[in-house]
């Protein structure tokens, strides 16, 4: 079996979808995509696929190896974005000819079911009451929030404290049997993010995600001191050799994006390097049904796995839902807030291929916003 092409289609509402082709007529689908930057990774994907073409695809960790190693220049978010979709579409490959599910081939499954989280907004706290309800409704067990919308470095005493008026809510409303993590998407400085976490740690957060941002792994150990909140990251980081820093910095939870972090492959290592570490893998995935399916792969064969985010529902993707690309969204149906093991070959997914088609007629250009401080200045989104 050989290689003998790679499609990309541009997806709205901001995805990125992969499609490689076989002569046996087996083809692989996969998620390459860097959110506001679709064009660009659409691009490196096709240039990594010059060399796949007229090769073997069950030669998964080869491929991996020549298209992460085999430039002078390596690594970053566009091109282990674009090496992460087209590992993607080669375990799908994989699983399809040996008819099983790629977490079988990964060593078979740890768990029965896989427990899921919902989001429910934040940056507006009168968005919270009716999207926690909605999701306590649905079955899920766990949501996450935004801690707070555009807010200082050093926070000031009212931003402070609607950060802890919004936690506290979440935890009035979910109980004391449900989970809320809280997500600062490095707007802190590693001092404001000292004087905020010791105050919502009476709500017990599941975990706090990027407190400060991931760039500056030697202020995150401080951070971690600060306070008993379990602090997570890693959206933003792309290899194993990132995620060492903070891992050695103490984060209690690691949260690499299969469509970022080179893929299954790389996501199994990652994890397997924070078992070392004592920390629990959480996959990003606020992204289509690929990057989902692909994510759930890998958490039911990763011992170390805490919870699976996914973006159904999500107030990002107003328009477009990632069911409306799927032959059938059963797949992706929750029960109790957690995943039944998917069964079906490679991904599990069937991707309704005609729907991408016409979607990517349509294309996107989706950027995210860009925020400001009342002075002017550039505010972290």
């Amino acid at each position: 079996m050989r290689i003998t092409g790679v499609e990309t289609f541009l997806v709205p509402p901001r995805w990125l979808f992969c499609r490689v082709q076989t002569d046996e007529g087996v083809v692989g689908w996969g998620e390459p995509v860097v959110e506001g930057r679709a064009e660009v990774v659409r691009a490196a994907v096709h240039v990594l696929a010059e060399y796949l073409i007229g090769r073997d695809p069950l030669r998964v960790e080869d491929h991996w190896q020549v298209m992460s190693k085999g430039g002078f220049y390596r690594g970053g978010p566009v091109l282990s974005s674009a090496l992460a979709g087209l590992d993607q579409a080669l375990w799908d490959i994989a699983g399809k000819v040996h008819d099983a599910p790629v977490h079988v081939l990964l060593g078979g499954p740890v768990r029965s079911r896989v427990r899921m989280y919902a989001w429910v907004g934040g940056d507006e706290p009168a968005e919270l009451a009716d999207g926690i309800a909605a999701r306590v409704e649905a079955g899920f067990t766990a949501v996450k929030m935004n801690a707070a919308g555009r807010t200082s470095p050093l926070p000031t005493a009212a931003e402070v404290a609607g950060i802890v008026d919004r936690v506290a809510l979440a935890r009035e409303l979910l109980g004391p049997h449900r989970d809320v993590a809280v997500d600062f998407h490095g707007r802190f400085t590693a001092a404001g993010a000292r004087r905020v976490l010791p105050l919502i740690a009476p709500f017990h957060p599941l975990f706090a995600e990027e407190p400060v941002l991931p760039d500056r792994p030697h202020v995150l150990s401080e951070v971690v001191g600060a306070s008993g909140v379990p602090i997570a990251t890693g959206e933003r980081l792309y290899s194993r050799w990132d995620f060492r820093p903070v891992l050695e910095a103490g984060v209690a939870v690691v949260q690499p994006d299969l469509s970022h972090a080179g893929g299954i492959s790389e996501t199994r290592r990652i994890a397997a390097l924070a078992e070392v570490w004592d920390a629990q893998l959480a996959p990003h995935c606020p992204l289509g049904p690929l990057a989902l399916a692909a994510s759930l792969q890998v958490a039911f064969a990763t011992p170390n796995f805490l919870i699976q985010e996914h973006s159904i529902g999500i107030h990002y993707d107003q328009g477009d839902d990632l069911l409306g690309y799927v032959l059938d969204p059963e797949v992706f149906r929750f029960t109790d807030g957690h995943a039944a093991r998917p069964t079906g070959p490679g991904l599990g997914v069937e991707i309704d291929e005609a729907a991408v088609r016409r979607a990517d007629q349509r294309g996107h250009a989706w950027r995210n916003p860009v925020w400001r401080h009342e002075d002017g200045a550039f505010a972290e989104w």
